[in-house]
C-alpha cells in the first residue's frame, strides 16, 4: 500500500513562504486555511464548544447589529503580503461586504477581530493572532476561552501604540457599546455544558 502522493504546492513550498494571493490560486486547499507569516496553517477539526460559541455569537451580533454593521463568520483578512488570518467572527462596516463572491473581509473595514480558542490554536489566537490584528490597526479584539464550559471573553482595545489593552473580562454574558451596543447571553451553552 503507497501513501497518497502529496500536493506539488504542499510537497515543493515557495523559498520565501506563501502569500495572500496564494490562497485564492492554490487547488484543493483545505477549507479554512490560514496564511501566518508566510506559512499555510490548517485547521484541525473543532471541538463542540468551539462551533457553538461561534454560532450563538455570530447569530446574536447579526441580530443586534445596527445596518451600517456587518459581521462575518470565518472569512480571512489580508492584512499584509504575507498574512492573511482567518478570524472566528469579524465585525466591519457594512461597506466591507464588496461582491457576494469575495473571499477576504479588506482590513481597513474591520472594527473588531474575534478568536475562540481552541486547543490547537492557543498560541495563535492568544498571541500571534493579536499581533497581527494590532500592527495593521484592527481597532478591538475579543479572545473567547473556554473555561471549565463557562463562555469568558477578554474585549481589547487598541492603545495608540498599537498594543491591544485588556478593557474587560466577562463571564457567560457580553455586554459591549463599540463598535454597537450588544448584548449576548451565553447561559443556553453554559447549561448545554454543565454536564460534561
Amino acid at each position: 500500500m503507497t501513501a497518497p502522493r502529496l500536493p506539488e504546492w504542499l510537497a515543493d513550498p515557495p523559498e520565501d513562504g506563501f502569500t495572500a494571493d496564494d490562497l485564492d490560486r492554490i487547488p484543493d486547499l483545505p477549507p479554512h486555511t490560514e496564511l501566518i507569516d508566510g506559512s499555510l496553517v490548517f485547521v484541525s477539526a473543532q471541538n463542540l464548544f468551539h462551533m457553538t460559541v461561534i454560532d450563538w455569537m455570530s447569530s446574536e451580533l447579526r441580530r443586534q447589529a445596527p445596518p451600517e454593521f456587518f459581521v462575518f463568520r470565518e472569512m480571512t483578512t489580508t492584512l499584509g503580503r504575507r498574512q492573511r488570518p482567518e478570524p472566528d467572527l469579524t465585525i466591519t462596516t457594512k461597506s466591507a461586504v464588496r461582491s457576494r463572491l469575495q473571499t477576504d473581509v479588506p482590513f481597513e473595514e474591520v472594527l473588531v477581530a474575534v478568536e475562540v480558542v481552541s486547543h490547537e490554536s492557543e498560541i495563535r489566537d492568544r498571541e500571534r493572532k493579536p499581533q497581527l490584528y494590532a500592527a495593521a490597526g484592527v481597532p478591538g479584539f475579543w479572545r473567547v476561552e473556554d473555561d471549565e464550559g463557562h463562555v469568558v471573553v477578554y474585549v481589547h482595545e487598541l492603545g495608540p501604540d498599537k498594543v491591544y489593552r485588556l478593557v474587560g473580562t466577562q463571564r457567560d454574558r457580553l455586554v459591549i457599546e463599540r463598535p454597537f451596543a450588544a448584548t449576548i447571553d451565553f447561559t443556553d451553552i453554559v447549561e448545554t455544558f454543565k454536564e460534561d
